[in-house]
């Protein structure tokens, strides 16, 4: 029998920030007020993921610049891992390189292959300020590395090169999204 409540239930949906939009394109705040607010924006953000059927989303999705994200992603062995990570750190990623679709909430329809780590070590708190490891294979390496990113300002389009950039880059502008400044 469960004993918690369930991520997300007493949370209120946001919008979502698109492609384009500055909060996405600049890193995040650390947090230093880890009083009921962040856990209320935590809620908030689990509530926001499901209802968009996402598996991870971090803070700035939502329009805050603070360094936060959510998770309900599987391993490639479907074993699920459901938490959140405040101030995270990627100190780790090994193994080797996979190229794997990824996709966004924040460019909802759209995916492209990117390349990731097949291991990941985030280090951070939770909303209480107790110390938090995740260790993340497969899949879920690549979604902590996602959200990590995000929290630099990073998108999985500024990782693309080539054509696969510029696929992205037209997809992006055909559904009216604005596309990143390209990376040199």
């Amino acid at each position: 029998m469960r004993h918690r409540p369930i991520p997300g239930s007493s949370g209120t949906v946001r919008e979502m920030s698109l492609l384009g939009d500055p909060v996405l394109h600049a890193p995040c705040e650390p947090v230093t007020d880890f009083g009921p607010s962040l856990g209320r924006l935590v809620e908030d953000m689990f509530a926001t993921m499901y209802a968009a059927s996402g598996v991870g989303l971090a803070a700035n999705q939502i329009g805050v610049g603070l360094r936060v994200f959510v998770y309900d992603c599987p391993d490639d062995e479907d074993v699920r891992h459901i938490g959140h990570i405040v101030n995270p750190r990627l100190v780790s990623t090994d193994g080797v390189v996979v190229r794997g679709s990824e996709g966004c909430l924040s460019l909802p329809g759209l995916e492209a292959g990117t390349e990731r780590y097949d291991e990941a070590v985030v280090e951070g708190v939770s909303v209480s300020g107790e110390p938090v490891r995740v260790s993340g294979t497969g899949f879920f390496a690549r979604c902590l590395q996602h959200e990590a990113d995000h929290l630099e300002g990073l998108m999985y389009v500024d990782r693309l090169t080539g054509w696969r950039r510029r696929r992205l880059v037209r997809s992006a502008a055909k559904a009216g999204l604005s596309p990143t400044p390209p990376v040199t």
